[in-house]
């Protein structure tokens, strides 16, 4: 990094923006393992009126400049929604978040991250969990382990550099998201199989997979479970139905009927599991660009998308039932049915569940029975402001 000192200014215009989302494909272009998203998708994720969390957060984005040089950027942003959860939930009223750091240097990352905790306490926040980008739903936590290995679809892939560096900046651990790993191609445990076998014969239970003809429908019915199934969980914030509405035609061209699971009792819609091909696979060999033939890589991957990995990134049970023996059978039961249609109709190898809280002991176990290991673990950041 040359001379001078570093300036901190908020983004001002298309030309700031642009510097703000450029700066993470260079600084991480020589990580093999880092999958550089599509520029329009993070356009997108930035521009208030696109992406509706900016219809319920107050955002500012920062970049450092040395000299003509762009060396670092970062957001700092509050959900109005998570302001007005439960403190006992990690959000809670007084609580900012930062996210989407990128840093040439450990001074620089100081430096913007003194930046965005200003601004946070000119906003009247007292706290800070970080970081977060943008939301809890899209990439939260820094990557502490899984550097060896490319993130699947909607996961983060943060420097392993800027671990020490939030830390270094006063910042303690909050909680930690785990994602784990398991081999599809094998056969569950015969504990795990007689469970399953039993639930199939269950009369009263249901698998169903998704209706892509009565798509917003399923959506909604998915969001609701989703909903009721993660309101207790740490750091949850709900979703608006603006949101639902844009996630689900986000999730649209990724959705397979035989990958997403509706689990019914009695006719009533108690669980789902929500499985996605890994996009990232194709992305990867993209560079971020569309353009000359990026599209042609992506358009024939979502025509058929053959890969060795799929990812569970959400599923859940109705509060009801979450503590009950009708919870963890249900579970297993959808894991076996997708697993099962992952590798006959898509030819994965693979599959990542997650992301989990640690203390999360339901789906803690539900992973360790079917004998998962861990593979990745994001840490949230906590800092009294």
């Amino acid at each position: 990094m040359g001379d001078g000192q570093v300036v901190i200014d908020p983004v001002g215009g298309k030309r700031d923006l642009d510097a703000f989302i450029d700066l993470s494909y260079r600084l991480n272009r020589d990580d093999p393992n880092w999958v550089a998203p599509l520029r329009g998708d993070m356009v997108e994720l930035l521009t208030p009126g696109r992406n509706p969390f900016h219809e319920h957060a107050r955002v500012q984005y920062f970049l450092a400049r040395q000299g003509a040089r762009v060396v670092g950027r970062i957001s700092a942003h509050i959900d109005e929604l998570a302001l007005a959860q439960p403190p006992e939930q990690g959000m809670g009223p007084g609580t900012g978040n930062w996210g989407l750091l990128e840093a040439e240097s450990e001074p620089v990352a100081h430096a913007l991250i003194a930046r965005a905790e200003e601004w946070l306490r000119a906003e009247g926040m007292t706290r800070v969990l970080a970081p977060i980008s943008l939301s809890v739903w899209e990439e939260p936590g820094q990557l502490v382990l899984g550097h060896d290995h490319p993130p699947t679809v909607l996961m983060g892939h943060q420097p392993k550099r800027y671990e020490g560096w939030i830390e270094s900046a006063g910042y303690t651990t909050a909680k930690r998201l785990l994602t784990y790993e398991l081999d599809i191609t094998q056969e569950f445990p015969p504990l795990i199989r007689r469970i399953v076998q039993s639930g199939h014969r269950n009369d009263r239970i249901t698998l169903r997979k998704v209706d892509r003809s009565r798509y917003e429908d399923e959506a909604k019915i998915i969001i609701g479970i989703l909903n009721d199934a993660w309101s207790g969980n740490w750091g949850f914030v709900p979703f608006t139905e603006t949101e639902i509405a844009y996630v689900g035609k986000k999730m649209k061209p990724l959705v397979r009927e035989d990958l997403i699971m509706i689990a019914e009792l009695d006719g009533e819609p108690i669980a789902f599991m929500m499985t996605l091909p890994d996009f990232n696979e194709p992305l990867a060999k993209t560079k971020g660009k569309l353009f000359p033939f990026g599209w042609f890589t992506l358009l024939k991957w979502l025509r058929k998308p053959i890969g060795s990995t799929v990812r569970v990134p959400l599923m859940g049970v109705v509060r009801k039932h979450r503590n009950s023996r009708l919870a963890s059978q249900v579970a297993f039961m959808m894991i076996d049915t997708i697993r099962n249609a992952s590798v006959a109709n898509y030819g994965a190898t693979r599959g990542e569940i997650g992301w989990i809280l640690e203390d999360n002991q339901g789906m803690v176990a539900i992973a360790d029975a079917i004998q998962c290991t861990v593979n990745r673990e994001y840490r949230i950041y906590g800092k009294a402001l």
